[in-house]
């Protein structure tokens, strides 16, 4: 029996779930969704949760890249290699990309327009993600990191000749097309749950709230009921992005040249209630329905919902028992795992009949007890030179570690001599901030005294020179009730006279002669033949 734990990793969670697989029997025995902050603890406490610290484990890609090339079914498998690698140079040149750091795999499916040729999906991979990926994970068993959009079909029995489409809602939105039962095409949509989740923990101030809020909330479709103020809440952060993926979806359909006849949901995008009728009111010729694991039937003890929430998981577990398109893995091969069967050795027992005999399994058997033959003897010599390779080695590598042990003394040393005068530095620095501040709040301090002295010297004969100027201009039959000196520079004039247009012609010549500025007046009130107005404005 093999097993394996997939991991699906994204920003904020982990998806995991154990695979076991005896002949063609397969069982989940475990799974989950954690959320995380540190994804070092978040991976240790997954592994120990799940006893997988012997385990083999199943990761996905962090941000693969997909490219399409078309190419004659006659060449050889030298000659396509070479084609494949030239048409990605070109791709990379044209985007100014460096095609050295991809690490790259693909796979080959035939051309539905052009039977003559053939067409390669081809997948690229950072190295620098892929090594960052990988390390997340090095310490515990990693056999295998694959495109989530290449495991996702592991959970289909797909039937000769059927053309689907799984629409993977994760982090980004994966779109795999399956035509006659084969992987087609691969798009990768920018939405996809990240932009709900991100919408709703704005509200919820955390994923683990926003992922629970997901998966309880539901589209009412226009055949259901009139949605309530609380049922639309959250769906104004879902359904933008429902929209836009459906759409797409819809797009590809119509482009595709041969008829989608099903559409399969999965990922954190589908545990959104009747996301599956949603999709149906759009893609109206195509059958949607929620992508089920074929392998897991409905019990009574588990919800088939919770299998469905680590689809991806899932389907990653399963490329490591043997599942899945092979050569998808973008682990690099070990030198002992790429050595082929018949150079595995065993140390047998004297038995003349198993002399020098391969065995069912193709493992080499010597009997210790009877005369090396030639092929024997130079084996045997091998080994020799290896061991004495790698005692060559260990010697020269304990010298240049005591070399760089007595470097990373010195390099400590002067880092602590260093680290030392900083703390000066920094003392240093304090005092002289001290002092910047005690000189800064001094020269505060005599600007503000010589703002107010100025402020005073303005106004201080700004009064008396007022009322010499009203003097000269205030008509005969205006007579000043109050003046009223507001704050430093604002006057409010009380003025009544029994004729209105003399109250105007005395604001006017307030506002004109520059006697105050700003001038404005309220509505005159009359009393008893007595026209009394207020007039205010701000000394020049």
């Amino acid at each position: 029996m093999s097993n394996c734990l997939g991991l699906y990793i994204e920003e904020h969670l982990i998806k995991y779930a154990k695979v076991s697989r005896e002949h063609d029997n397969i069982k989940v025995e475990t799974y989950g969704v954690m959320f995380y902050e540190k994804i070092s603890e978040a991976i240790d406490q997954i592994i120990e949760e799940t006893y997988s610290q012997k385990t083999p484990i199943s990761i996905n890609l962090s941000d693969e890249m997909y490219n399409y090339f078309d190419m004659f079914a006659l060449l050889t498998k030298k000659d396509l290699q070479r084609a494949i690698k030239t048409e990605f140079d070109s791709c990379c040149s044209e985007k100014g990309y460096n095609s050295n750091v991809f690490e790259t795999r693909y796979a080959i499916v035939d051309n539905q327009l052009e039977r003559d040729k053939i067409k390669v999906i081809h997948i690229a991979e950072n190295k620098i993600e892929l090594n960052r990926r990988i390390q997340q994970v090095d310490k515990y068993k990693l056999i295998n990191a694959c495109p989530i959009s290449i495991s996702i079909p592991n959970l289909l029995d797909i039937e000769n000749h059927e053309n689907c489409i799984i629409v993977n809602i994760e982090e980004k939105t994966t779109l795999t097309t399956i035509i006659d039962s084969k992987i087609f095409n691969i798009d990768i949509l920018d939405e996809g749950s990240t932009d709900i989740l991100t919408k709703i923990n704005i509200k919820e101030n955390s994923y683990a709230k926003s992922y629970e809020v997901c998966k309880n909330t539901t589209i009412y479709t226009s055949e259901g009921r009139e949605l309530l103020d609380e049922d639309t809440s959250y769906l104004e952060d879902i359904m933008p992005t429902l929209y836009e993926i459906v759409t797409k979806t819809q797009k590809i359909i119509n482009d595709n040249p041969e008829k989608i006849s099903k559409v399969y949901i999965t990922g954190t995008g589908s545990l959104i209630n009747n996301i599956d009728l949603y999709f149906q009111e759009y893609l109206l010729d195509v059958d949607c329905e929620i992508l089920k694991p074929y392998f897991i039937d409905n019990t009574k003890d588990v919800s088939i919902k919770d299998y469905i929430e680590v689809n991806t998981a899932i389907s990653l577990a399963m490329m490591g028992v043997g599942e899945g398109i092979e050569g998808m893995n973008f682990m690099k091969t070990t030198f002992i795992n790429s050595l082929p069967d018949w150079m595995t050795i065993e140390i047998g027992g004297s038995s003349k009949k198993n002399k020098n005999k391969i065995n069912k399994g193709g493992i080499l058997t010597w009997d210790l007890g009877q005369k090396l033959d030639k092929i024997e003897t130079n084996l045997l010599r091998g080994a020799s030179s290896f061991l004495i390779l790698f005692i060559v080695y260990s010697i020269f590598s304990t010298l240049i570690l005591n070399q760089i042990n007595k470097k990373a003394e010195e390099v400590n040393n002067s880092i602590k001599s260093t680290n030392e005068q900083i703390v000066l530095a920094n003392n240093d620095n304090e005092k002289i901030k001290t002092k910047i501040n005690q000189y800064t709040n001094l020269i505060k301090s005599i600007q503000d005294a010589n703002e107010k002295i100025a402020l005073r010297n303005k106004t201080k004969n700004a009064i008396p020179n007022l009322l010499n100027q009203i003097m000269s201009i205030i008509p005969e039959n205006v007579q000043l009730i109050s003046i009223e000196n507001v704050n430093d520079t604002h006057i409010i004039i009380t003025a009544k006279s029994n004729k209105y247009e003399q109250l105007g012609y005395f604001k006017a010549k307030l506002k004109t002669d520059v006697i105050l500025t700003n001038v404005t007046s309220s509505a005159g009130q009359k009393e008893n033949d007595v026209v009394i107005v207020k007039i205010e404005g701000d000394l020049p």
